[in-house]
């Protein structure tokens, strides 16, 4: 194959351009339309099979109903909406959110907001719900509450309403989430601060960090353990057998909004569990170490190398290289992975103190990619 026909050479960064740009709609803003859908129904004695309804952000948006249906001697109508999460691989994508709206005989102008089956309970503080109330964050729940009202008119002047939200298979869809750490049981979280949802999104997964380090404080703990995924999370439950489970938090590659909420919380503990390639990000400095956002600095792994005793060789060949795996595979063949990633846990620390300074103490644990223990560095290692 001549050099003209060979194919051009493909990064990582590349691969964004296939995902899709598909918006979609919030379980919040889904359930909002199924309640203003059956509201409608009690008013007009039928439920509509389109239903236009206001979103957070003040949009006005159609939505296609199904299964409606009015049950008028007992004051009750129903209607659901499908949830279309655009081109984002969300967990909910396809849920039924369904929507129960009764009649409350005598209680004019009232609006009750409850969950049903599918719709997880709070059972921690820290998220500011009520614990035993339902999970339907603050302002899908003033969206479902402002649809009803916009529409119920003279259902309101002598009798109240009761809205129940439900998911089916709402607890199966929550088995992916972080919900049963947060406290919420039995289902799903109703969610969505503007009711769009934006294809692989992050504002869901940083705002679940800030929630999980709350959830953690207000439970009296006083160590938070961040860690960058599902691997990394089990190691360092390993290594500190002793702390709570909430207080271990996957922060994926949020890392700014990981030690921001440490530091408003005052935790006076903060443990980071990582393994070389997202090592090496918070060496960088970034706030965001997700692939798309900024390749691995190789002059940070080369210059860690040369100074545990790597040769020139190696060290050139590590500065070229694609991954940081490249160079701790290669260094463990020489002995030298322990020396090497303890030199990149100190560098990692002193640059997560020097942005995040506050009254903390930090270590950090490092693992393999099997999730095995490599090393430990505490800040007072790091800083000497």
């Amino acid at each position: 194959m001549s050099t003209a026909e060979k194919p051009a050479k493909v990064r990582k960064g590349d691969a964004r351009r296939a995902r899709g740009n598909r918006t979609g709609f919030t379980t919040g803003a889904c359930s909002a339309a199924a309640a203003r859908a059956a509201t409608l129904g009690l008013l007009l004695s039928e439920v509509p099979d389109a239903v236009v309804s206001r979103l957070p952000n003040g949009q006005e948006q159609s939505f296609a109903v199904i299964d409606g249906s009015v049950e008028e001697s007992a004051g009750l109508a129903h209607a659901v909406i499908v949830k279309d999460a655009g081109d984002d691989p969300d967990a909910t994508h396809g849920a039924h959110m369904t929507a129960d709206v009764r009649l409350l005989k005598h209680r004019a102008g009232e609006i009750v907001l409850k969950g049903g089956i599918g719709v997880g309970v709070v059972t921690k503080d820290g998220l500011g719900l009520e614990v035993g109330g339902p999970a339907i964050n603050p302002v899908p729940r003033r969206n479902i509450i402002d649809n009803v009202r916009a529409v119920a008119g003279e259902l309101l002047e002598h009798d109240g309403l009761e809205i129940t939200i439900s998911v089916p298979g709402g607890d199966e869809m929550a088995r992916k989430t972080l919900n049963a750490r947060l406290g919420i049981l039995g289902g799903i979280s109703i969610l969505g601060t503007t009711g769009i949802v934006r294809p692989y999104s992050t504002a869901a997964f940083r705002a679940s960090v800030v929630q999980a380090v709350d959830v953690a404080a207000r439970q009296g703990q006083t160590s938070v353990v961040f860690t960058t995924g599902g691997r990394t999370e089990k190691f360092a439950m390993r290594q500190l057998p002793a702390l709570d489970e909430s207080c271990f938090v996957q922060m994926g590659d949020f890392v700014k909004a990981a030690f921001t909420s440490a530091i408003k919380r005052q935790m006076p503990e903060v443990y980071v569990g990582a393994m070389v390639g997202k090592l090496t990000k918070m060496c960088q400095g970034l706030s965001v170490t997700h692939a798309w956002k900024a390749e691995i600095d190789r002059d940070i792994l080369a210059e860690s190398a040369q100074e545990v005793g790597a040769p020139a060789d190696l060290v050139d060949e590590i500065r070229a290289a694609e991954t940081a795996r490249f160079a701790a595979e290669r260094l463990a063949v020489l002995g030298l992975a322990e020396a090497f990633h303890r030199q990149l846990a100190k560098k990692a620390i002193r640059s997560l103190k020097g942005q995040y300074p506050g009254d903390y103490h930090l270590a950090v644990l490092v693992c393999d990619f099997e999730g095995q223990y490599i090393c430990r560095v505490d800040e007072a290692e790091a800083l000497a």
